[in-house]
């Protein structure tokens, strides 16, 4: 059974939401964010970036916490954020130009997470653990949910048909014309049937956010410690999420970028693939493999399809037959000589939602040898490594729905 509950959000005003909500202030380039700051003095980036307005010298990690917390304090003391006086649910709506996504932000539990009722499926590196545990520990909020996937459910699906019916609470469009819509689910009726709907769902998935679940977890690990009156009710023992439906999930892949051959000619290396792979030039002209266990290779010039020789390829469990760990096992580590895959002097990702071109034209500016294109994964695959209680290599899935920060902000 897993615990979803509702919680007091702090929020914006609706006439002010599309000003004071962002994107993660780490997607912005240092001019793009510059920008965004001088024009908005709303923007939430002032909050999680509060140097802007003060000194742009460098300042220890516990210092900048400290402004991110005074600057979040101003803004709730000029009135730009307000708590709401009763715990609700907040389904929110996005529609972009290909998608429609709608699930409810809710609050979710620690304990939860610790007892596998949510599962992850990527692992995740302590130091950016440790970094989001002090960042929530000296700020005290969090305005980014986890995003948690559950099986399609009529009874949740109908609870959202019904409220869209009917005028939300936010509706604006963003400079990129995705609409964001936020209804709030505060009548106690309702609450209990959304509540009802989740404790018949024995497990939930994180799609997106395991360094944000893993830093609550450590969080309330610490103040459980801290607090001789600890009863399990307190605000950190949760974490603020988005649960969507998996069948609502877009997954993409990432893409591979090496940057050299590890000693071997083009030749020696070509010759070395074929132990694993049938190998199909396919020119200059975009290859994008169409099904699983086949991959496209951009190396001097020429693109060529990859196709995996099963019968030389021993599949042992569920991971083994995930094309990332493929990849990896055949080619990444023992002819690249990339053991450890999160090694950017070596090895760089980047997400494919658009055409994949750049496995082209990074190549050919010379900064990478070869590129690698794949075959994205589907939350069946995901799903089956995590019940297995594996985990895939980092950046195999890059999964939507992305909803902006400070849409609701959790409070510790």
């Amino acid at each position: 059974m897993a615990i979803v509950k509702p919680f007091k959000a702090v929020r914006t005003s609706g006439d002010k939401v599309a000003r004071v909500s962002s994107k993660s202030h780490n997607i912005y380039t240092p001019r793009r964010l510059d920008s965004k700051l001088a024009d908005n003095p709303y923007s939430f980036l002032h909050i999680t970036n509060p140097i802007y307005t003060s000194t742009k010298e460098k300042r220890s990690e516990a210092a900048r916490f400290e402004l991110v917390q005074k600057k979040y304090a101003d803004f709730k003391e000029q009135k730009v954020f307000t708590q709401d006086q009763i715990p609700a649910f907040y389904i929110y709506k996005k529609i972009t130009a290909l998608d429609s996504f709608c699930g409810v932000i809710a609050a979710t539990s620690v304990e939860d997470c610790l007892n596998n009722r949510i599962k992850k499926h990527e692992g995740t590196l302590k130091q950016r653990e440790f970094l989001f545990e002090s960042y929530l520990k000296n700020t005290g909020f969090n305005a980014e949910p986890v995003l948690l996937s559950y099986p399609d459910n009529i009874q949740i699906d109908e609870i959202f048909e019904i409220y869209s019916q009917h005028k939300a609470a936010y509706e604006f469009t963003t400079t990129n014309e995705d609409e964001h819509l936020l209804w709030v689910v505060d009548d106690a009726a309702d609450i209990e049937k959304i509540t009802k709907a989740f404790q018949k769902i024995d497990t939930l998935y994180i799609a997106d956010g395991h360094h944000r679940s893993s830093a609550s977890c450590l969080l309330a690990e610490r103040l459980k410690k801290e607090n001789p009156k600890h009863t399990g009710n307190e605000a950190y023992n949760f974490f603020m999420s988005y649960l969507i439906a998996e069948s609502a999930l877009n997954i993409y892949e990432f893409n591979r970028f090496v940057t050299d051959l590890n000693g071997l000619t083009s030749k020696e290396f070509l010759n070395t693939l074929e132990h694993f792979f049938n190998i199909e030039k396919q020119g200059s002209e975009f290859y994008k493999p169409a099904k699983k266990h086949t991959f496209s290779m951009y190396l001097d010039g020429e693109f060529y399809a990859l196709h995996l020789r099963v019968k030389g390829y021993p599949f042992t469990d569920a991971l083994s037959r995930l094309d990332a760990q493929i990849l990896y096992s055949t080619v990444l580590k023992p002819i690249l000589g990339i053991e450890d895959i999160r090694d950017e002097t070596k090895i760089v990702y980047s997400q494919n939602k658009s055409n994949g071109l750049e496995l082209k034209t990074k190549v050919d500016a010379g900064t990478f040898k070869v590129s690698f294109g794949m075959h994205s994964t589907n939350i069946k695959e995901l799903k089956e490594i995590v019940d297995s209680d594996l985990l895939m290599p980092p950046k195999t899935t890059y999964i939507e729905p992305k909803i902006r920060s400070a849409i609701t902000i959790y409070e510790f």
